[in-house]
């Protein structure tokens, strides 16, 4: 079964480009953004309105509440159920996003340790986090399962998961991953574009983010109750306003602090750009680089 992947960094267009290769060739798109499942959440994460959606279907958008939590077990699931679905009414899925571990786990099949949450153990662990920062339970981690501890190297959220796995099993989550056979037929488009150029874009679209409403979309969010604790609210350009509604920070620092941080994480999502060999790269500065990706799609699919 074919599946087209949009793939890149943030601020490349993956949305944009989804959307124009579902309308060229019958097609629908499945999220795969982490931020883009919760609801209210949407200036700081550029989600698309349904006006910027032109009447494409999309799967797997603003489905869980601000204070949700999603799994990559669960993702994958509901990723694999709406490719199928899109293939069942005879249309071509577009996997898109920007999030490299739940593309993987969709693209690659990935085998995935289906062992529930453990509330007590994890809010115990994200104490310690929140104490003595992810260092402890980085170390912690590395004694049982090396190969997790690498894996999830600065994220605490999958060293407190992988902690959890061990506590319910006994056997390190690395030992029961693993990939099956590739599910789909995929052509993975991977965007691109020059790092000076995707700085300047990413700190226009705060900018624009900024004017759009984003510190008013942050405080109705905590004032509905949205703790810093929501996974949600990690998302860049919602933690860093935290500071500033607390009195600790001024507005242009937090603003300064979106920008860089965004440039951070870009660099994280480039390193995986490089790593795939199944991505078809394409630069997003070319003139005619929607048409060349329309041009690879359809190749793909004669083929």
């Amino acid at each position: 079964m074919p599946l087209v992947v949009v793939a890149g960094p943030t601020a490349t267009g993956k949305t944009e480009l989804g959307i124009e290769l579902a309308r060229r060739f019958e097609g629908e798109v499945v999220n795969a953004d982490s931020r883009y499942f919760y609801r209210g959440f949407d200036i700081g994460v550029a989600k698309p309105d349904m006006i910027e959606r032109r009447g494409i279907p999309h799967h797997l958008i603003d489905i869980l509440p601000p204070t949700g939590e999603m799994s990559l077990a669960i993702y994958q699931d509901l990723a694999m159920r709406a490719i199928a679905g899109v293939h069942g009414r005879g249309r071509l899925p577009l996997l898109v996003g920007g999030t490299p571990l739940y593309l993987n786990a969709v693209v690659e099949g990935w085998r995935i340790p289906r062992v529930p949450p453990n509330p007590a153990l994890r809010r115990e662990l994200e104490a310690e986090a929140t104490a003595g920062g992810g260092e402890q339970l980085a170390a912690r981690l590395r004694e049982v399962d090396p190969v997790a501890a690498d894996r999830s190297a600065g994220n605490v959220r999958r060293i407190i998961r992988a902690l959890e796995v061990y506590a319910a099993t006994g056997v390190p989550m690395s030992a029961q991953e693993g990939k099956g056979p590739p599910p789909f037929r995929a052509l993975e488009l991977g965007l691109t574009m020059p790092r000076d150029v995707l700085y300047r874009a990413i700190d226009a679209r705060v900018d624009e983010q900024s004017r759009r409403g984003l510190l008013d979309e942050v405080r109705t969010l905590v004032e509905g109750g949205v703790t810093a604790a929501a996974p949600a609210m990690s998302s860049l350009g919602y933690r860093q306003l935290l500071p500033y509604l607390r009195g600790e920070m001024t507005l242009d620092a937090a603003s300064e602090r979106i920008k860089l941080d965004t440039h951070r994480y870009v660099r994280q999502q480039e390193t995986w750009l490089r790593r795939n060999p199944r991505l078809v790269r394409v630069d997003v500065t070319a003139p005619d680089w929607v048409e060349r990706a329309a041009r690879l799609v359809a190749s793909f699919l004669a083929g």
